[in-house]
């Protein structure tokens, strides 16, 4: 199973990175989890260079689209900025609206930070519209604040590492298929 972790920062010592980057450490046997570190690549949303007749776009939006169809489910985190979903975060999305990457595709949200409510409930309102399914979230916030940040001592805090892990399995969960239902057959009790 492949998962694509997408941060909402281009900082480089972003919390959200270095939580995603923690959960790749975690991912279990079978499941492998890339980090997309290419948003900066993608160029302000405008339907006028998006032929999706022709499969043509800017580069970095193609790059973006084949991530995003290269993998099981997407697991993201983002931070807030001023009340609302970062800038690189809602313009890569948009970039998918049409394209549909993200239909049916099995998302899950985690968060670095106690101050990204607004952020968090348009990210989940975005993703609804786009994915046509419902969105996983993990416990909101980790709580990161007072903890060393980088992803080895995240991966094995007491208060993180659950959170993640249970994000991870519910994000893995949704991408398998139920097990079948046996019925005995008609007129057999």
């Amino acid at each position: 199973m492949k998962i694509l972790a997408i941060s909402g920062s281009l900082r480089k010592v972003s919390s959200n990175t270095v939580l995603l980057r923690a959960a790749i450490r975690m991912a279990p046997p079978g499941v492998e989890i890339t980090l997309y570190d290419a948003l900066e690549d993608v160029p302000p949303f405008n339907p006028d260079k998006d032929d999706l007749d022709n499969g043509i776009a800017p580069p970095g939006v193609l790059a973006f689209r084949a991530a995003l169809q290269a993998c099981d489910a997407v697991l993201i985190s983002s931070p807030e900025y001023a009340h609302g979903l970062s800038g690189v975060m809602k313009n890569a999305l948009d970039w998918t609206v049409g394209s549909g990457e993200f239909s049916s595709k099995p998302t899950a949200l985690i968060n670095a930070s106690p101050r990204s409510l607004h952020a968090h409930g348009t990210l989940m309102e975005v993703l609804r519209t786009i994915t046509f399914t419902d969105v996983i979230e993990g416990l909101l916030p980790v709580p990161m604040s007072g903890r060393k940040t980088d992803e080895e001592s995240l991966s094995v805090d007491k208060d993180i590492a659950p959170v993640i892990r249970q994000t991870l399995d519910a994000l893995i969960k949704s991408v398998q298929p139920p097990a079948p239902v046996e019925l005995a057959p008609i007129g057999v009790r």
